[in-house]
């Protein structure tokens, strides 16, 4: 199973980068750039500032209203009141990304994960998610854990390899799965299905949710299948990226069966 748009190797790779100053995110974003976190200064006003929050609006960019100190602490310059976070990766769009992988004549398998904001859980869950081909990873554009240096390391580079798209509704995004022929399967505790009783054959995006809340209750009534990984000991739940692996790799089992 081949990996679409896989960066190739000896490209550049970035760190996360700080821009400051109004003036200097508004170009940014103007450029293209992808905004990881962006933080304001609280009570910022003025016609330069009401220009950027015109366009942060334009492009659904949201941030963090903090105070000065917060922003002096990050930074000695002249940072006007407002920082950005420069992402190290460039996000992709899922509704773009699909069409493509279907024409490729692959099976689509993707992961999608509701609410993981722990940056060294999301870079193990992509570097299990890289190694086993999966085609992509969804996840919210609010409420997700940043890519950043962390994130990147934990995952042995494979956040430069593997597709992140991020969506403004993971809700819309999931009917919007459902109606491309993919079938969605929840990873939760709220069944008796187990994973194994499940057909990953098929086009299929898998489902995780944060440990502290699982998926949200929009996913699991919109979803295919609710399944859970069998438990035997007194411990009663699995770290969220082993968990992942554990669902990832019982679908390239039954992949690897027929191809």
């Amino acid at each position: 199973m081949q990996n679409f748009q896989r960066r190739e190797r000896g490209e550049k790779r970035e760190s996360n980068q700080m821009v400051f100053g109004i003036r200097a995110v508004i170009e940014a974003i103007d450029s293209g750039k992808e905004i990881e976190s962006l933080f304001v200064q609280r009570g910022l006003s003025g016609s330069l500032f009401l220009e950027l929050k015109t366009l942060l609006k334009e492009h659904g960019i949201g941030f963090q209203q903090v105070p000065i100190e917060k922003l002096n602490r990050i930074t000695r310059k002249n940072h006007q009141g407002v920082i950005a976070v420069i992402s190290p990766i460039i996000y992709q769009n899922i509704e773009d990304l699909l069409p493509a992988i279907y024409e490729k004549g692959e099976t689509p398998f993707l992961l999608m994960l509701d609410g993981v904001t722990d940056v060294r859980n999301m870079g193990a869950i992509a570097r299990t998610a890289e190694c086993a081909g999966v085609h992509a990873i969804i996840v919210p554009r609010k409420g997700s854990a940043e890519i950043n240096p962390d994130a990147i390391k934990t995952s042995a580079g494979a956040l430069y390899k593997i597709p992140v798209c991020r969506q403004d509704s993971l809700g819309r995004t999931g009917r919007f799965l459902i109606d491309s022929g993919i079938q969605l399967v929840v990873s939760t505790e709220k069944t008796k299905e187990s994973i194994y009783n499940v057909d990953y054959t098929v086009p299929t995006c898998v489902i995780m949710g944060a440990e502290d809340v699982g998926v949200s209750d929009e996913l699991i009534r919109i979803a295919d299948k609710l399944a859970k990984i069998p438990m035997f000991g007194e411990i009663e739940s699995l770290n969220v990226s082993v968990s992942a692996g554990v669902v990832i790799y019982e679908a390239i089992r039954q992949r690897a069966k027929i191809g």
